[in-house]
């Protein structure tokens, strides 16, 4: 078996760019780090645009399809000659070290826009909309309508709710200039990733990409399609998604997405989801399916609840997915995020598909069983192992603020590492995961940097005051934890052969 490696960094983390990461010479330079570090692997998550009222997170997106455009870079933009070095000169200076979405957005959309009013439709920008045709028409006209009515979807009037066509006609005409410019940045977003997708390519970095399972309910796809969901005559959620109570959680999470109607899903062949894979493929070389387990059996709770205490699992047609899925695809690259309580159903789902899933080394050391596991004892080699993840705190973190006592005698009488210094608990972590038979490893960057509480990109019980970290590269220089990284993934065989 060849074992790999990889580095787990959002787009929105680079450094660079204006007051967020982007698609720009940031974006290629790390690429060229993780080439020159022999990685195989550049794990993001999802490109979807988030919104205010959900935090600004990606997993809770007005698309499944769009792209955010705050991650097109204004420097290509200027490159190709849709803004001029005067206006890029003229903005001022933003955070390198967190994200202000709101400000970004001020500083970055007139800028977008100008630009997209510069640019002049071409061949390569009527194929893009026609090959998108299927989700770009609607989300352009969700995204103008959300923005002249200022409130979600369901509370439109309800000809425009109910999509009734004579409306639509008359919108089309009457936004026609506003529609166009949505395509257009869209189009930026797209032909940027995929110049980058394709030097990631040439490189040898497989990007791996973030399936959300769920859209959120003020999106596109609930307005387009909303007999896929549960939804009453009044198009208001009958129950939503969410987790019961874990270990992030004592109450659960409430993630209020409208969940799936998985019988009218199976009635029209999963074409949905058929879509929406084939996009996601185009897009990443890899997807990480996030929360698996609710494609096997979901948690649904009551809309109206204020908590996800009062759930109940419901059965998914998973077997008639997958099979569909697979079906349809040659090639079916997936990661399978199956951490959490997993029971025996969601563990044959993935053995019959023989899909990789996850283990995490920040929750091996909770108890003094050896059968954990997340413990590296017991992996095989078809999974991915991290030492944390997006939801996790910095390992370093981790060590100084949550982990018990008894974890950090655990990791000591597991490894056989004595040292008081938890930066070096937190290498021999990250050296644990290199080692372990798991075929790829996936480390965050902030584990690398040996980053703490305020490096943390998601704290899953908050719903604000996420999303925001971005590496400052100034301030956190990586030679030399690459180096030793290097060194590392050398030593435990994990260099990509080029």
């Amino acid at each position: 078996m060849i074992k790999s490696y990889g580095i787990l960094l959002p787009v929105f983390s680079l450094p660079g760019g204006h007051g967020i990461g982007d698609f720009g010479s940031s974006a290629y330079n790390f690429v060229d780090q993780l080439s020159e570090l022999k990685c195989a692997y550049w794990q993001i998550l999802p490109l979807n645009p988030g919104t205010i009222e959900n935090g600004y997170s990606p997993y809770f997106s007005t698309s499944a399809y769009a792209i955010n455009p705050l991650y097109i870079s204004l420097d290509l933009l200027r490159d190709d000659g849709l803004l001029t070095i005067k206006e890029l000169a003229g903005l001022p200076e933003t955070s390198s070290e967190t994200i202000d979405y709101d400000t970004t957005k001020t500083l970055k959309m007139p800028l977008l826009v100008c630009a997209a009013r510069r640019f002049r439709p071409d061949d390569h920008y009527l194929e893009f909309c026609k090959e998108n045709q299927h989700w770009l028409d609607d989300y352009a006209m969700f995204e103008v309508l959300g923005f002249n009515n200022k409130k979600p979807w369901t509370d439109w009037d309800t000809a425009i709710r109910d999509r009734e066509q004579g409306s639509i006609e008359m919108l089309k005409k009457h936004y026609q200039e506003e529609l166009h410019l949505q395509k257009v940045l869209q189009y930026f977003a797209m032909k940027q990733w995929k110049r980058l997708l394709a030097h990631c390519t040439e490189k040898g970095i497989s990007i791996i990409g973030d399936m959300p399972i769920y859209v959120a309910l003020d999106s596109t796809e609930t307005w387009t399609d909303p007999q896929l969901f549960k939804l009453d005559n009044n198009k208001q959620p009958v129950a939503v998604s969410g987790v019961p109570p874990d270990y992030f959680s004592a109450t659960g999470q409430l993630w209020n997405n409208p969940v799936y109607n998985w019988n009218e899903h199976k009635r029209n062949g999963f074409t949905w989801w058929i879509k929406r894979m084939r996009h996601l493929f185009s897009l990443y070389h890899i997807v990480r399916i996030d929360h698996f387990r609710g494609l096997v059996q979901y948690w649904e709770i009551p809309a109206g609840k204020p908590t996800a205490v009062d759930g109940a699992w419901k059965d998914v047609p998973t077997y008639d997915l997958f099979d569909t899925l697979r079906d349809t695809f040659t090639n079916f690259p997936v990661i399978c995020e199956d951490l959490g309580i997993i029971t025996d159903d969601v563990k044959e789902a993935i053995q019959r598909y023989s899909f990789p899933g996850m283990k995490v080394l920040q929750f091996a050391f909770g108890d003094d069983t050896l059968d954990n596991p997340y413990l590296p004892v017991n992996y095989d080699d078809n999974c991915i192992v991290y030492t944390g993840t997006h939801d996790n705190l910095p390992t370093l973190g981790w060590l100084q603020s949550e982990a018990t006592t008894q974890e950090l005698q655990r990791i000591q009488n597991y490894s056989g590492f004595v040292s008081d210094n938890p930066v070096e608990i937190v290498w021999k972590l990250i050296e644990m995961a290199l080692e372990s038979k798991a075929s790829v490893a996936i480390i965050p960057l902030q584990d690398i940097l040996t980053l703490g509480v305020e490096a943390r990109i998601n704290d899953p019980a908050k719903l604000h005051g996420n999303w925001q970290w971005r590496w400052d590269d100034a301030a956190y220089p990586a030679v030399d934890a690459f180096s030793r990284l290097f060194a590392m993934g050398q030593r435990t065989g994990r260099l990509r052969s080029i």
